[in-house]
């Protein structure tokens, strides 16, 4: 028997939360019955809703979401899913933030993946003639914060202790979290309007 879902939004939140889904989703007419949301329509949501404009990032964030590693958020998938990016305790936060930079899932975050997240979220309007050697300097210097086993890689037990002594390097490796505007934006919408599904697309425009 399945375990049964434990939420962190409260169940008017989770009311609002499934009508955001439905009215951003698809039927499925192959083997799975219900809605689900595709790739392209999670990234669109994610970038008005809470300015992620790095779709490596991005594109990570839905793979983590993405339990069953289908291509769609049902329903389901969607309310765990932001229940801990919108409200999750640090633990909970800390290992979604591992996992979204853990890009082969191996559960390490190595060097190479360290590279191409820094690159793909700070390098965009670099006009140095070489800005991948100041990549390469970042991911030294992530490196010496955060493998405490110095093995070159860091664990999901690196991250953690890391961010035990300093707090701001969970999102290191680029935004994975809402800020705290737009959390504000996005819980005010989904405590305080109508039951109504047919809103959520105009109040998402910014």
């Amino acid at each position: 028997m399945p375990r049964p879902l434990e939420s962190k939004v409260s169940k008017s939140e989770v009311e609002r939360l499934l009508l955001i889904h439905r009215d951003h989703s698809k039927p499925r007419t192959e083997n799975k019955k219900g809605f689900f949301i595709d790739r392209a329509t999670f990234n669109a949501f994610f970038h008005k809703s809470f300015c992620f404009t790095d779709t490596i990032i991005s594109d990570r964030v839905f793979r983590v979401f993405d339990k069953d590693n289908d291509g769609h958020i049902s329903e389901m998938e969607w309310i765990r899913g932001m229940s801990i990016f919108l409200r999750g305790h640090l633990e909970e936060q800390v290992k979604f933030c591992f996992e979204v930079y853990d890009m082969n899932g191996d559960g390490y975050i190595s060097r190479e993946e360290m590279f191409t997240l820094l690159k793909s979220s700070l390098v965009k309007g670099n006009q140095e003639e070489d800005p991948d050697e100041g990549v390469k300097d970042l991911v030294e210097l992530v490196i010496k914060k955060l493998d405490f086993d110095h093995d070159s890689r860091i664990s999901l037990n690196d991250f953690k202790t890391g961010i035990d002594k300093d707090p701001l390097m969970m999102e290191s490796l680029g935004p994975c979290l809402p800020s705290p505007e737009t959390m504000e934006e996005f819980s005010a919408l989904i405590s305080d309007v109508p039951n109504d599904g047919g809103m959520f697309k105009g109040k998402m425009k910014r």
